[in-house]
């Protein structure tokens, strides 16, 4: 269920059409809303920033940063020239509130697909003379960076879709990068009759990844190698959210989320709506990275694709997408 604190705004906010447990309506100290939210369980607050005492002060908004799980959070801004300036908008970046929007479209857009730093980032200005570190790992002699991606793919309920996903995630990263895909120790990859995709045994999975190590990115179906899993720079854990497939899982290891949770976990090929994945988290304890819808791999360009590679890291595929999430946000639209 979901908190409204409305002030200003209010007659916006009242089109909202979710399920709310708790509305105020007023302005408030920030610390008498924490002390009243601190312990209290919310899937989402949507705040109105006109609610919020001297909330032109970013000290304000930094308290309740502090306090708050800010991933639950979606700031509705004002017209204040506070709201339209980039320097304020950085510094909310800066303490973690990466969901703000100045209108209603973009409140109901975050409420279904909140933000992360990646979909921010573009908007958060940096210390210029800070030194980034590159870090690097050795295997067999070769020397991996973080400028090369190795992302591991792995079914946690049986059969979730990684081989498919992979393929198509070669398809939509080969317009903007040099990719290959490696399986390991399975020969899925030859219905796909692609020259990218290449079957390895496990014995042979760092002397392959060493063979492309010039590649933008190496994507790994991991099957259950541990070696491929040591090589992977990160790992995308696939979860097909159905009754029966979890009843599996369960009955198998009890223990399964426990043992994900920190890790990026992807629904895939899932029917969730944004309330059952906020379910599915409550329940599970678990914090769902990514819900993919089902995919049409006949599709030149999909959306809900594109959206997991900007968050991944993958700029060059962001572009129009950040442009249009922009406007439905009605940021920096004046």
């Amino acid at each position: 269920m979901n908190v409204i604190i409305a002030n200003k705004q209010k007659d916006l906010l009242q089109n909202l059409e979710i399920d709310v447990i708790k509305t105020l309506e007023g302005e408030f100290d920030v610390d008498d809303l924490i002390s009243q939210f601190q312990n209290f369980f919310f899937q989402r607050m949507i705040i109105d920033i006109t609610a919020l005492k001297n909330h032109k002060d970013i000290r304000t908004l930094q308290r309740l940063s502090i306090t708050l799980d800010m991933d639950k959070i979606i700031l509705l801004l004002d017209d204040s020239e506070e709201s339209n300036s980039n320097d304020y908008l950085s510094k909310l970046i800066s303490m973690g509130i990466y969901n703000f929007s100045k209108n209603l479209e973009g409140i109901i857009y975050l409420y279904n697909n909140p933000n992360t730093y990646r979909d921010v980032a573009h908007i958060h200005q940096l210390d210029t003379n800070a030194v980034e570190n590159v870090v690097t790992e050795k295997y067999e002699e070769v020397e991996l960076t973080v400028q090369q991606k190795i992302i591991g793919v792995k079914n946690i309920t049986k059969q979730s879709g990684a081989t498919t996903l992979i393929y198509m995630m070669v398809k939509q990263l080969e317009k903007n990068y040099s990719v290959v895909a490696l399986e390991v120790n399975k020969s899925d990859f030859r219905y796909f009759n692609s020259k990218k995709l290449i079957s390895v045994p496990n014995t042979d999975i760092g002397n392959a990844i060493a063979k492309y190590s010039g590649y933008n990115v190496i994507l790994v179906d991991i099957n259950d190698s541990k070696e491929a899993e040591k090589l992977c720079t990160e790992i995308l854990y696939l979860v097909e959210p159905s009754i029966i497939k979890l009843n599996k899982l369960m009955l198998i290891n009890s223990n399964a989320f426990k043992e994900l949770r920190g890790k990026k976990i992807i629904l895939n090929q899932s029917l969730l709506n944004s309330k059952d994945v906020l379910d599915f988290e409550y329940e599970s304890g678990a914090k769902v990275y990514y819900n993919m819808p089902p995919l049409d791999e006949r599709e030149k360009s999909i959306h809900a694709l594109n959206l997991l590679l900007v968050r991944l890291g993958f700029k060059k595929q962001q572009t129009q997408e950040q442009e249009k999430k922009n406007s439905i946000l009605g940021l920096f639209g004046k």
